[in-house]
């Protein structure tokens, strides 16, 4: 892999590491590119604190760390600073005023609730409602619509248990959009190397028959992640097993 844009942090409290670790191991692993793209952080009203991503309170630290390695390492790789964020619209205002002084590079699509914490379950549980399987994919396409996101992450998270004739129909509907647009699909490399629901081989077949390209995430919540030949070599597979080919650098964003 060139380049990698779906990495996180220990700050999201589910991923280990010190930011330094990641940059190297990219490095060593002959990367030009890497993205940082840490669980965005939402404004809470209520004072709840989510459990799975960084508190606002983080984010001087995140952005001072991530500047700092992106100067001493400027001749070794180039270093983008984002985030990977749900698409919830109410929550959007606060979001932008939260983080309007820092220097974002860039955002990337992870729908992994369709209402604001802790409201909704995880898309990633096994779910039968066709409602809300409906707005998984609405929110998507209408969050991608806002051109607030590079790509969408793992777009096959949500889970549905229902009709399988559902199940395509919508996928079919998400990818049709997604291809139209010229939004590559993502192919997570931690689901693959962990062997859960996505990226499945049935999504991938409905991506290729739809026309669209592929983006490999490594989705990397520890620095090793990025230097794991074996599921990249997976990833890759997959790709070509369906004849989608693969975008190595997000267009802006090469090295």
């Amino acid at each position: 892999m060139l380049a990698n844009y779906h990495t996180h942090t220990y700050r999201c409290n589910h991923a280990r590491g010190e930011d330094r670790e990641y940059v190297e191991h990219a490095i060593r692993h002959g990367m030009k590119v890497l993205g940082f793209s840490d669980h965005c952080p939402w404004v809470y009203k209520n004072g709840y604190v989510s459990p799975t991503r960084m508190a606002p309170s983080e984010l001087d630290g995140y952005f001072t760390s991530l500047t700092d390695l992106k100067r001493e390492y400027a001749s070794d790789i180039k270093i983008y600073i984002g985030f990977e964020a749900e698409f919830i619209p109410e929550q959007m205002a606060d979001q932008d005023r939260l983080l309007s002084d820092y220097p974002v590079d860039y955002m990337i699509m992870g729908q992994h609730f369709t209402s604001p914490e802790p409201l909704s379950p995880y898309t990633g549980f096994g779910s039968d409602d066709v409602g809300e399987f409906k707005k998984y994919i609405d929110l998507i396409i209408e969050g991608m619509e806002s051109g607030r996101y590079a790509y969408l992450a793992h777009p096959d998270l949500y889970n549905f248990t229902g009709s399988a004739e559902i199940w395509e129909a919508e996928y079919t509907r998400l990818c049709r959009y997604l291809s139209e647009r010229d939004f590559p699909v993502e192919i997570n490399l931690l689901g693959v190397r962990d062997g859960r629901h996505y990226t499945s081989e049935r999504f991938l077949q409905i991506a290729a028959s739809c026309g669209a390209k592929a983006v490999i995430g490594c989705d990397a919540h520890f620095p090793e992640a990025l230097s794991e030949i074996e599921p990249m070599r997976k990833c890759r597979e997959l790709a070509e097993k369906f004849g989608l080919p693969i975008v190595d650098f997000l267009e802006g964003m090469e090295g």
